[in-house]
């Protein structure tokens, strides 16, 4: 059965997206929970039972709370270092004078990947950890309906009040007897956003109607995503925290009871990275402070040293202790004991041995072999000699070794926790493997049959033969159907887990076995046909001379060796390398064929060299009437071999010989801009020196530069209008960027006011909008009109061309450089090297792919969320408006790969363009 190429293609992008959903479906688990937080709970386990006859504890409910009102004031994105070191000494000196003599506990709370708001507000108030997939609902957070804090306080008829980011609204709909939200996403707003949470402090301080105020300030976090940590804007965001942290704590003290005190607690959802985004597992990124402040703890005399680690998971179960609550069901924190030090070993034994009863019953739960699990035997033991401690309690024992007892079973507790704390941490990330593995045949299968048709479907007639009848792979496909559903009864009948594809029905499971099985049969059908090619005689012996070339070796090897590092992490984390290595080595196998090209061939075939020379004066000429820079390359490989040696004449030819050097320089240049991946990404480059507050000027002259190159690279192409509009748009970005305080022009002097730029961005909006609507106009001419191909060419460029305009006004001023080079790269290889040299498609796409994945990372992008701009979909918007917002930030991130996709496209249209012309 033959196939046109397109309908063949859409065939396999259906099955890969169902390859792609199998895996994710694995990779992205839904948890299993064991009772949800509105099912009837269990009572508290009374104290363990002492040894001997009769005697039994009657400590059997919940403790009460240890404070009467208890406020959670959240900065989002506030680092460690802000407030321990010096920018919290400089900037917030408040709360560093309590934290050093003051009465207080501060830890650095360590929260795990992903560091995003949505998951790490789940983490504190459930105890748990999330996994990746809420990064996905980050943006459109659902109802918690685990077991949590919030809930708890609730049902235990606690008021709560809540000012903020409004995902905790979404969290905990009708949890909160009052509450205003705010948006997070709008990342250029810095003042109003908390202004609307600080002007309900003065009002709600003053009343006695709630016993837990939660707030949640955006202010540091969208600072950072803007302009970064060491922005100038931290300063005096820092000091109006530690004024509003100074406002609620004096209050708090006022209004406090000697027998109840109040508690102030100071947190971080998560931290920010060196360039002020978040989401990876930098140290920045993941350490938080974790403040303790109440007049129940001692005054210190001296300050304290380094702040204790702990998990940010930990502050459920404290504050659950704390408020007098039952620790979440699905909890793996510990309790932080300092903040419970005060009270008697009696009672902090109780505290621990609730923490440990709940982690126990999840490890049971969770784990069959749960008894075999050290943190679970650690328990039992604790347990036990928790009873033997409550015995000599209860026979009024209070010598000195009543007390020592009860230290070594505090001990014994705590290192109990952390065992099984650490055991529930392994096995909450539990990966669907069986799935994953469905899912990772059927893509792998379908990328090969992809690659084993490129041939077919970049020929003249584009079409594809579909191997279905040969009687040989039917036998084949009925054999692996069995085999295929013998292995998924195995799978499913012996596995432990539960597995999402073993949980679908068997008719669906066998017709996935049977999609497999008829993949690979194709594979192999094509696989024999190519081999029976290679077999039979050549038509065109003189055509089918010519072997493969250096670089189809290369192209073939290293697209094959870029998926087989992709079995690797390390190669994940870090492949920015080797798509760098790719394009180096690529650089230089092209000189090595311009060398050839240019000096060996002629040497040995001069005879041609009059009639090259009258070709590449004609197709100059065409190139000049229709504005096309672009021809064709020539089927016959023979044709290309003793042709293109005469190609470039006088100083071209030098100029062709000198790129892929320059286009090397290029890429070293880029690579020091942009420190990227995991291993290095912390060491200081040259966008980091650039975008200092020291170096403005510099920065403003290396825009003003850039954006000079990236008008002179565009335009060549444009037609008048398009050139005025780019022109006025630059123009425009550079003006969007003085406005929000990225440079300056010459003329000023002094301190300027920062503004959103909310006018100039949509200055250049509109001419964006121009140029791409005149080339969507020539477009539609193309095909609707006059089918004529130059028309369609131009109106290619000039859609690329406002593409181009509205990746200038997204890119941070110091990766204007990055696009400059991008440009010039595309120029420089589309008349030095892909012209003379004479690619075919196949080869060009490639090459195409390659470098736009470079430019991925010479963005300075990563596999990590945490290198993902935000600010810039917020660029022009005066709120939150979602679809434009993501279009933006996905734009931003992916400018290099769809950029040089585009100019792709207009190589391939001004091709077709030139065959017709001659």
């Amino acid at each position: 059965m033959r196939l046109r190429s397109g309908v063949f293609a859409s065939c396999c992008l259906l099955v890969q997206a169902l390859g792609v959903a199998l895996f994710l479906r694995g990779f992205f688990p839904v948890p299993v929970r064991s009772v949800p937080s509105r099912e009837a709970r269990a009572d508290p386990p009374a104290e363990p039972a002492p040894p001997g006859p009769g005697m039994l504890s009657n400590w059997t409910e919940i403790p009460p709370p240890l404070f009467k009102k208890v406020v959670i004031v959240l900065i989002d994105a506030l680092r460690d270092d802000f407030v321990f070191g010096p920018k919290g000494k400089q900037f917030m000196p408040y709360t560093t004078q309590v934290v050093e003599k003051g009465t207080s506990y501060s830890f650095i709370a360590e929260a795990k990947p992903p560091t995003v708001t949505m998951p790490r507000i789940k983490a504190l108030m459930t105890g748990s950890i999330p996994g990746f997939i809420d990064v996905v609902v980050n943006l459109n957070s659902p109802a918690l309906l685990d077991d949590n804090l919030i809930w708890q306080a609730k049902t235990a008829g606690k008021r709560i009040i809540f000012y903020g980011d409004d995902t905790w609204v979404k969290l905990f709909p009708k949890h909160f007897v009052e509450y205003d939200g705010t948006t997070s996403f709008f990342v250029s707003d810095f003042t109003e956003v908390d202004d609307n949470v600080t002007r309900h402090l003065d009002r709600v301080l003053k009343r006695e109607d709630w016993d837990l105020l939660i707030l949640h300030y955006l202010g540091l976090d969208h600072i950072g995503h803007m302009t970064g940590p060491n922005s100038p804007l931290v300063g005096p965001k820092l000091r109006e925290m530690d004024n509003i942290l100074k406002k609620i704590h004096v209050s708090l003290l006022s209004k406090e009871e000697v027998s109840l005190p109040n508690l102030l607690v100071v947190c971080g959802d998560h931290g920010m990275s060196e360039t002020g985004s978040h989401g990876g597992s930098s140290e920045g990124e993941v350490h938080t402070p974790l403040l303790f402040i109440s007049s129940a703890f001692g005054k210190r005399s001296a300050p304290p040293a380094q702040p204790e680690h702990v998990q940010q998971t930990d502050l459920a179960s404290t504050l659950a202790i704390g408020l007098g609550l039952p620790i979440s069901r699905n909890s793996v924190g510990n309790l932080i004991l300092p903040v419970v030090g005060g009270k008697t070993m009696r009672e902090q034994l109780r505290f621990v041995h609730l923490n440990g009863f709940q982690l126990s019953r999840l490890l049971q739960e969770n784990t069959p072999a749960y008894e075999k699990d050290p943190g679970y035997e650690h328990f039992k033991i604790a347990e036990k000699s928790h009873g033997n401690w409550i015995k000599l309690y209860l026979e009024g024992n209070n010598s000195e070794i009543l007390l020592n007892l009860g230290k070594k079973v505090l001990k014994q507790y705590l290192e109990a926790l952390k065992t099984l704390s650490s055991s529930l941490s392994k096995q909450v990330a539990q990966y669907d493997m069986y799935s994953m593995m469905v899912g990772s045949v059927i893509i792998i299968e379908v990328l090969i049959l992809l690659l084993l048709s490129v041939p077919k479907a970049l020929s003249k007639r584009a079409e594809f033969e579909v191997p279905l009848s040969p009687p040989l792979f039917s036998l084949l496909f009925y054999l692996m159907c069995l085999m295929l559903c013998a292995v998924h009864v195995i799978v499913c009948t012996s596995a432990e887990s539960l597995c999402y594809f073993c949980s679908i029905s068997w008719l669906t499971a066998v017709g996935v076995m049977m999609l497999i099985s008829a993949l690979m049969c194709g594979i192999l059908s094509a696989v024999a046909k190519i081999l029976e090619n290679y077999r039979l005689p050549p038509k065109n012996p003189v055509a089918s001379s010519c072997s493969w070339s250096e670089i189809d070796v290369l192209i073939l090897a290293g697209t094959i060796g870029h998926v087989l590092s992709l079995g690797a992490s390390s190669f994940i984390e870090e492949e920015h390398q080797t798509w760098y290595f790719l394009i180096n080595t690529l650089c230089l196998m092209l000189c090595q064929e311009l060398c050839r090209n240019n000096f060996l061939l002629k040497e040995c075939d001069p005879q041609h060299s009059t009639n090259v020379k009258q070709n590449f004066d004609s197709i100059g000429e065409s190139s000049e009437c229709k504005n096309i820079d672009i021809p064709a390359a020539s089927n016959s490989k023979l044709g290309k071999a003793t042709s293109s040696s005469e190609f470039i004449k006088g100083s071209d030819k030098w100029i062709s010989l000198a790129t892929p050097w320059i286009i090397l320089i290029c890429c070293r240049l880029l690579r020091s801009l942009n420190q990227t991946g995991v291993q290095w990404a912390h060491r200081p480059d040259f966008g980091h020196w650039l975008t200092s507050s020291e170096h403005k000027s510099e920065l403003s002259f290396l825009a003003a530069v850039s954006l000079l190159m990236i008008f002179f690279l565009v335009q060549r192409r444009c037609s008048l209008v398009s050139k005025i509009a780019m022109a006025l748009g630059l123009l425009g970005v550079y003006s969007y960027r003085a406005a929000i305080g990225n440079v300056t022009f010459p003329w000023q002097h002094g301190g300027k006011d920062i503004s959103k730029g909310i006018t100039e961005a949509r200055f250049v909006y509109v001419f964006v909008l121009g140029i791409v609507f005149t080339g969507t106009k020539d477009l539609l001419k193309s095909q609707v009109i006059s089918a004529d191909s130059s028309t369609k060419s131009t109106g290619l460029w000039e859609v690329y061309s406002g593409l181009v305009l509205l990746a200038t006004l997204l890119f941070r001023p110091h990766n204007l450089p990055v696009l400059v080079f991008c440009l010039l790269i595309q120029t420089m290889m589309t008349k030095y090297i892909w012209i003379p040299l004479k690619f075919d498609a196949a080869q060009i796409t490639i090459m195409h792919y390659w470098f736009g994945q470079a430019f991925f990372y010479f963005q300075g992008n990563s596999n990590g969320i945490a290198t993902v701009d935000i600010s810039a979909g917020f660029v022009g918007l005066d709120s939150y408006v979602e679809i434009p917002a993501i279009f933006l930030t996905a734009f931003a991130t992916y400018a290099g790969p769809f950029l040089w996709a585009i100019h792709l496209l207009c190589y391939l249209s001004s091709e077709v363009s030139r065959l017709n012309l001659s």
